[in-house]
C-alpha cells in the first residue's frame, strides 16, 4: 500500500516538473526500484548489527525471506536488546542459541502485513499474528498496547517507528520478544490482571501448571468478568481450593482448540481440568449459534490468542462450577425439559432442588444426582405433555438421587437397576441396540428408551441424554 502511494506521489511530481520551465530540469527523484529493503536497511544500521547476525545464523534462510516482496512489519531489537536477552537466558553469544530456536524467536518479530505505528495507536491495544509457530501449528500472537508509547508483549517498546522499506516497515524496539506461553500472554495484558492474581492465589500451583507442556485451551475471564463474579468480595476471602477448581473449569487440558474448530463443530461438550461429582472431569458446553458461548453464560470477546503451549480465548463472564441445571438450561436440545421443570410444574421447585450441592435436606432429595434427560424430540413424540400432577411424577422418574452414576459404573455387558425419586426402578442394559449406547426399561415396562449421549458431568451430578420420555407405573 505504501509503495502504491509512493508511485502516485512520484507520478504527480513528474507531471509538475514537465509543466515547469527548464530551470527545474535539475530536480531528481529516487526510483522505487532503488529503495532499500528491510534487510538492506538493517545491514546499514549499526544498532541493528546483532539482528543482522541473528538473521544470518537462523534456520530458514531468513535473510532471503525478509529480502522478499513482503509486505513485512519487522520489530527490530537493538544490539542492547539482544545483549540483555542473551544474558537473561544464559547465553554468552548468539552462536550459543540453537539455530531452530533462534529462527522462531526472530519470526516472532515478523508480522506478515505492513503495519504503521498509527495503525496500532488508532486501535489502542490488541493482538497481531507473528510468524513463529505455536500451539496447534498456529502463528504465535503478539500483544500490543499504546497506552504509553507502542509496547509489545509488555517487554519491548518502540524507540524508532515507521522506518520505511521497499518491502514493508521496521519498528526499532528496545527488547527481544521471547516466545510466550499462555501465562506470559496473561501477564502481558493488563485486562487479565485479576486472572493472574487468582492463578497465583489458588491451590495447585496453577501458574506453573499452565507454564507446562500443555497443550491448553484457556478461557480467560477479563477483569470486568472477575469484578462481576466477586461482587465486592476480596479475592483473598475466596477459599483457595474452591478458587482452584473454578479456574481449572476454564482450562481444557490436552488440546489447543481454536475458534474455527468450535465453529465447525457447532455445539457440544468437552471436559475441563476441574473435577466434578465422583471425581470425574467436569463437562463444558459450547454453542456457536450466536458467537462462541460456554455453558450458556460466557461469550468469547477475543479469540485465538496463541502461545507456545496453548490458546487463550478471552471471555466476558466467569464460568462458575455448573450444576445439572446449568447444562439443561444451556443446551437448547433440552428446552422442553426446562419448560417442564419450571413453568409446567410450579408446585415443585425443581430448579432449586437440582441445583443443590449439599446433602441432608429435609425432603430427602440430595445430590449427587444422575439425570436421564429427554431431548425435545423425545417430548415431541408424546401425544401430549401431561398435566402437573402426572408430569411431576414423570420428571421424578428421570432422577436418581445420591448417586453419580457414569457409564463406566454400569454393568457392561449386562443390566443395572436403580430406584428413581418417583419410586419405580429403571433398568439400564449395555450394550444398546441400533444407535443407542444403552437401552432403558422404564417403570411402565417400555424397553425402547435409548441412551444416546452419556457422562455430561456437573458439580452435583451427571446427565445422560435419552431419546424417549420414561413413564413410571402410574
Amino acid at each position: 500500500m505504501k509503495t502504491n502511494k509512493l508511485l502516485i506521489a512520484l507520478f504527480s511530481l513528474c507531471l509538475f516538473i514537465t509543466s515547469c520551465s527548464n530551470d527545474d530540469d535539475s530536480t531528481t527523484t529516487t526510483p522505487p526500484s532503488q529503495q532499500k529493503n528491510i534487510v538492506e536497511i538493517a545491514q546499514e544500521t549499526p544498532e541493528l548489527s546483532s539482528l543482522v547476525t541473528a538473521l544470518s545464523r537462523a534456520d530458514g534462510n531468513l535473510v532471503n525471506v525478509l529480502s522478499g516482496n513482503g509486505p513485512f512489519t519487522v520489530l527490530a531489537p537493538t544490539n542492547t536488546a539482544f545483549a540483555a536477552f542473551l544474558t537473561d537466558n544464559g547465553f554468552s553469544s548468539l552462536e550459543q542459541v540453537p539455530t531452530d530456536v533462534l529462527s522462531q524467536i526472530l519470526l516472532n518479530h515478523v508480522i506478515m502485513a505492513d503495519v504503521m505505528a498509527s495503525d496500532l495507536i488508532s486501535t489502542g491495544s490488541g493482538y497481531a499474528a507473528g510468524s513463529a509457530t505455536g500451539a496447534g501449528d498456529q502463528n504465535i500472537s503478539i500483544f500490543f498496547d499504546t497506552a504509553n508509547g507502542v509496547r509489545f508483549n509488555n517487554v519491548a517498546s518502540v524507540i524508532n517507528a515507521d522506518v520505511d522499506a521497499s518491502n514493508g516497515t521496521i519498528h526499532v524496539i528496545d527488547g527481544v520478544l521471547g516466545l510466550p506461553d499462555v501465562v506470559d500472554h496473561a501477564l502481558a495484558n493488563p485486562s487479565f490482571s485479576s486472572l493472574v492474581a487468582a492463578l497465583g492465589t489458588a491451590d495447585g500451583d496453577l501458574v506453573n501448571v499452565l507454564k507446562g507442556t500443555g497443550p491448553f485451551t484457556v478461557l480467560a475471564p477479563d477483569n470486568n468478568a472477575f469484578d462481576t463474579f466477586l461482587d465486592g468480595t476480596p479475592l483473598g476471602n475466596v477459599d483457595t481450593a474452591v478458587l482452584s477448581q473454578l479456574l481449572l473449569n476454564h482450562v481444557i487440558i490436552g488440546s489447543a482448540i481454536d475458534s474455527s474448530i468450535l465453529v465447525d463443530a457447532g455445539a457440544g461438550y468437552t471436559n475441563t481440568g476441574a473435577t466434578g461429582a465422583g471425581g470425574n472431569s467436569m463437562s463444558l458446553y459450547y454453542n456457536t449459534s450466536n458467537g462462541v458461548m460456554f455453558n450458556g453464560i460466557s461469550t468469547v470477546a477475543q479469540a485465538d490468542v496463541v502461545g507456545t503451549n496453548g490458546i487463550i480465548h478471552a471471555v466476558d463472564t466467569v464460568i462458575n462450577i455448573p450444576s445439572v441445571v446449568t447444562f439443561a438450561t444451556a443446551d437448547p436440545n433440552f428446552s422442553t425439559l426446562v419448560l417442564a421443570l419450571t413453568e409446567l410444574t410450579p408446585a415443585t421447585d425443581f430448579v432449586s432442588i437440582l441445583s443443590r450441592t449439599e446433602g441432608s435436606n429435609a425432603d430427602g432429595i440430595n445430590p449427587n444426582y444422575t439425570i436421564f434427560a429427554p431431548t425435545d424430540d423425545a417430548f415431541d413424540a408424546l401425544a401430549s405433555v401431561p398435566a402437573e400432577p402426572i408430569l411431576t411424577q414423570v420428571l421424578l422418574h428421570h432422577v436418581i438421587s445420591e448417586a453419580n452414576v457414569t457409564s463406566g459404573d454400569l454393568n457392561n455387558p449386562g443390566d443395572t437397576t436403580a430406584a428413581t425419586l418417583q419410586g419405580d426402578n429403571i433398568t439400564i442394559t449395555l450394550p444398546g441396540t441400533g444407535d443407542n449406547i444403552a437401552n432403558i426399561t422404564d417403570g411402565s415396562g417400555a424397553s425402547d428408551v435409548g441412551v444416546i449421549a452419556v457422562d455430561v458431568q456437573a458439580g452435583n451430578g451427571v446427565i445422560h441424554v435419552i431419546n424417549k420420555v420414561m413413564i413410571p407405573n402410574l
